[in-house]
């Protein structure tokens, strides 16, 4: 029987996390199972030699770890035949946006640690096991297997590439979207508004071969500098507008894109709204019979070309809300 694995998820956005951890598992491990949700978190089983490929890609979590079990803050007796692995230990606990503001952790951690502690030895310094306890519907605890490294993706943001535009998704978020439309290793990834290439530097670093255009020599250009700076490769890459990208592109896995809109982006002289359209017509063009694309737009779209799938509000800041769409290929051209 495979592990039962525990996400704690981050709470940037009310689905995007769940929906985010669920895809990377399906694109990572074919036998996968999903146990359950909540406030905060997800519950999963696989093989465990998949753990790491998931924890390598996913952009929304905190950490993953063995499923130990939940229960409500007055019974704790749920633990008394649960067995740590050999080591020494710690509890971290953790309320998920403020949930269980009545209960004291520390009574629970002493709790739970008590009953550990009768075959472990506590070590709140440098403990060998640390055992995550998230606080949200119940108790969840789980033994963490994998912290997922933010400071990776922050050195990859914007204004640490040799070329870059102020307006340009955080790494993190451009991995959010490739990884919300279920990309697989080895799938081809287009983005026909690269930019400065956050997306397909993302696709290229999670295994993906990656092909970038813009209408803007200056943005392909700069995102090949970009793409040699991290030493990855891009499989091809064109000064194309948007409207003529199937007489250059075909057989594309995925299409990932951020088109311009608002005042400070470059659009040629063309209202981004039309750009827009030309895109849902373009995009569907491309793309295989399954595939998929994920576009960000500062609006919810919906265009007869393609089939919306899912949709995910991320609000930035003030009034300008970030729409990620997931579409699925109609073919209807």
């Amino acid at each position: 029987m495979d592990p039962v694995f525990f996400f704690e998820l981050s709470g940037e956005s009310k689905y995007m996390p769940d929906a985010e951890a669920r895809r990377c598992i399906e694109a990572e491990c074919i036998r996968h199972r999903i146990i359950g949700s909540g406030p905060g978190y997800v519950t999963a089983s696989f093989p465990k030699e998949f753990l790491g490929s998931i924890a390598d890609r996913i952009a929304l979590t905190h950490s993953i770890g063995l499923y130990l079990g939940s229960y409500n803050p007055s019974d704790t007796g749920n633990f008394s035949d649960v067995r740590l692995p050999a080591g020494t230990f710690a509890i971290r606990a953790k309320r998920f946006e403020g949930m269980m503001k009545d209960v004291n952790s520390q009574k629970l951690i002493s709790d739970v640690g008590s009953i550990f502690s009768k075959n472990n030895d506590v070590d709140l310094k440098d403990p060998d096991i640390i055992v995550r306890m998230h606080m949200s519907d119940r108790v969840h605890l789980f033994i963490e297997e994998r912290a997922i490294d933010r400071n990776v993706m922050e050195k990859r943001k914007v204004s640490e590439r040799p070329f870059f535009s102020p307006i340009s998704l955080h790494p993190k978020y451009a991995r959010t979207l490739i990884n919300l439309t279920g990309a697989k290793r080895g799938d081809t990834i287009l983005d026909p508004f690269c930019g400065t290439g956050g997306l397909v530097i993302e696709a290229a670093e999670m295994g993906m071969k990656t092909i970038a255009s813009d209408f803007d020599e200056e943005m392909v250009l700069g995102c090949r500098e970009n793409m040699d700076f991290y030493g990855l490769d891009l499989c091809d890459y064109e000064t194309i507008d948007i409207k003529d990208i199937p007489e250059r592109f075909s057989d594309i896995d995925i299409v990932v894109t951020d088109p311009p809109y608002g005042r400070s982006t470059k659009t040629g002289g063309e209202n981004a709204a039309d750009i827009h359209k030309n895109a849902m017509v373009s995009i569907p063009k491309v793309l295989t019979s399954a595939g998929k694309a994920g576009v960000i737009l500062p609006y919810e779209a919906a265009f007869p070309q393609m089939e919306l799938e899912n949709l995910f509000r991320q609000r930035v800041h003030g009034s300008l809300s970030r729409y990620y769409h997931i579409f699925g290929n109609h073919q209807l051209f």
